[in-house]
């Protein structure tokens, strides 16, 4: 499975910014993960082939996961930044359950985020 992942950029702290990461093929659930600097890899939301979705604590209710299964497309949507959500967003996807994991079998590339204050 290939992962083409776009969007990010810059934003100031209260905006919006939208990633999408398209897929090779479809997949049991894809994901989005952040690194930022100096920290290890975090889980930021998941959802399944059939729509369920998981989401980390910091970022229910400000950003939303979406995907797209004729189109094999994932989409984050993210509103209300803060500079804590500065990162690289890696798009991730597995073959199997479960999707609220680290363990995802296929990694895009990252894309950079940038929150100012």
């Amino acid at each position: 499975v290939q992962l083409q992942a776009s969007g990010g950029g810059l934003a100031q702290a209260g905006g919006s910014l939208r990633l999408s990461c398209a897929a090779s093929e479809r997949t049991f659930s894809m994901a989005w993960f952040r690194r930022s600097s100096g920290n290890d890899r975090e889980f930021v939301g998941a959802v399944t082939w059939n729509g369920f979705k998981y989401y980390e604590d910091s970022v229910k209710g400000r950003f939303t996961i979406s995907r797209d299964n004729a189109e094999n497309m994932l989409i984050l949507r993210m509103s209300n930044l803060k500079p804590d959500d500065t990162a690289v967003y890696y798009c991730a996807a597995k073959l199997n359950p479960p999707a609220r994991s680290s363990e995802y079998d296929y990694w895009g590339q990252g894309t950079l985020v940038t929150v100012s204050s």
